[in-house]
């Protein structure tokens, strides 16, 4: 068993990132096989865990998960043989070399974050989910799929010190000190993007609460992001997918 040849703390991550992974196909965040959620391992800096290539989300498991790093080799003897997405590697590796207070990663293909990405104006601050972000979102330009490592030092420097991220014309992006903190962002933001699309949809004229409320909401948000309240809020969500957690830490 992969658990028997590795530390007890990385095993832990092993299966938290697996359950992450099962949580986003739970509120359908997936792409088939592809995007990413990685996960810096635990007092390892420069190495961090992304999935086997191929997997399908709602299946993954601890043992499905590869340990590489920022130059995207595999470190570890148990984990030769797996694949990694190329593309997975390139966002990925250059937020966790660029940020190392970044413990996870996540980046989505949804249809509804795409469709806002190819909005010339972005998120709309129209509702408070989407005001958590007011002020607090980067912009990175697409230059096609993200295989050209060239692309990494642009990605970075666009992204900034924020932990948010819309990837124009092709999806978002989430990190965060904590995966409560990545899954809580993501979920927002993913929220936000699927009340404007709706609201758009309608046709009528929508309301556009002023700068100074947005501003104010977004501090609010910036209060409430305490690490036990993100953490709650994943463990709440976690019992969601209860039932799997003998299969995903396997």
């Amino acid at each position: 068993m992969l658990a028997q040849h590795i530390s007890e703390v990385e095993w832990q991550a092993r299966c938290e990132l697996a359950a992450l992974y099962r949580l986003m196909a739970h509120f359908r965040m997936t792409d088939l096989i592809d995007t990413h959620i990685s996960m810096r391992v635990p007092n390892e800096p420069n190495h961090f865990l992304i999935n086997r290539y191929g997997i399908l989300f709602d299946q993954m498991k601890a043992s499905d998960l590869v340990k590489i790093d920022h130059d995207g080799h595999i470190v570890e003897a148990y984990d030769e043989g797996k694949n990694v997405n190329v593309a997975g590697f390139v966002i990925h590796s250059a937020i966790h070399h660029a940020r190392p207070e970044i413990h996870c990663v996540i980046h989505t293909h949804t249809a509804d974050g795409i469709a806002v990405s190819t909005q010339k104006d972005g998120l709309a601050f129209i509702s408070q989910h989407a005001m958590k972000f007011y002020n607090r979102i980067a912009y990175h330009d697409f230059e096609g799929v993200a295989t050209d490592l060239d692309e990494r030092e642009r990605l970075v420097a666009d992204l900034g010190d924020k932990r948010t991220m819309i990837l124009r014309n092709h999806g978002l992006l989430a990190a965060g000190i904590s995966t409560h903190q990545a899954f809580h962002d993501m979920f927002f933001l993913e929220r936000a993007c699927q009340i404007q699309v709706k609201a758009l949809s309608m046709g009528g004229q929508m309301t556009w609460p002023s700068p100074e409320v947005c501003e104010h909401t977004a501090q609010q948000f910036d209060e409430e992001d305490h690490p036990e309240y993100v953490k709650m809020a994943f463990e709440a969500a976690l019992t969601l997918i209860a039932t799997q957690k003998a299969d995903y830490c396997s």
